[in-house]
């Protein structure tokens, strides 16, 4: 990924992973099901809104699935634009399965390194959160932007922010309703901060 022309030091990307579901709280992978958020996630969602009050965004996105786009919607983005490059990676046959389960099957397997039967390719996931970021990045955009998206995408989509292979999401653990940002240090792309659990304090 190119990430273009350094923009201002103010000029940050802030990640959100919704809030808690159902399969979430299992451990089961959840790609293109459309999970409803849990009573605790939605309170997590609101714990996110009082975190985020009082920053100015120049523009939100989220994921259209409704785990997301509900979590935009109660933090207080409720017009936050969907952009399907932001949806969960494709899993395929693995839908719905948890880790434990899939390496019951092959016992060397990983999410990273595959194989995604009937599912999508981590390079495939990699080229979605590209663009993604070069959106945040447009000159046209003058100011912070704010994604609210899924576990295993924005991990995906920090490490292409470092100029990383997509494979470096790996080190980059991200629980449920949990804020990131972002950001620059000298004209290079950092992470300021990462894996902000906003519900527990809240």
């Amino acid at each position: 990924m190119n990430v273009g022309t350094t923009p201002p030091p103010e000029r940050q990307v802030y990640l959100v992973r919704h809030g808690e579901t159902e399969w979430a709280r299992a451990g089961r992978h959840t790609g293109r099901t459309d999970i409803p958020l849990t009573d605790a996630g939605r309170s997590q969602a609101a714990a996110i809104g009082r975190r985020l009050a009082g920053h100015a965004f120049a523009l939100v996105l989220t994921s259209p699935l409704s785990r997301a786009a509900e979590t935009a919607a109660i933090a207080g983005y409720p017009d936050a634009l969907h952009d399907p490059d932001l949806q969960e990676w494709d899993y395929g046959a693995l839908e719905g399965r948890t880790s434990a389960d899939i390496r019951d099957e092959m016992d060397d397997w990983s999410i990273w390194t595959g194989p995604w039967p009937g599912g999508e390719s981590i390079d495939a996931v990699a080229a979605r959160a590209d663009h993604v970021l070069a959106r945040c990045l447009d000159p046209g955009v003058a100011g912070d932007t704010l994604l609210f998206a899924h576990g295993h995408l924005l991990r995906v989509l920090a490490a292409r922010w470092l100029r990383q292979p997509p494979t470096g999401g790996s080190m980059f653990a991200l629980g449920t309703a949990t804020l990131g940002v972002l950001g620059w240090d000298k004209g290079n792309p950092v992470i300021e901060s990462w894996n902000e659990a906003c519900h527990l304090d809240r």
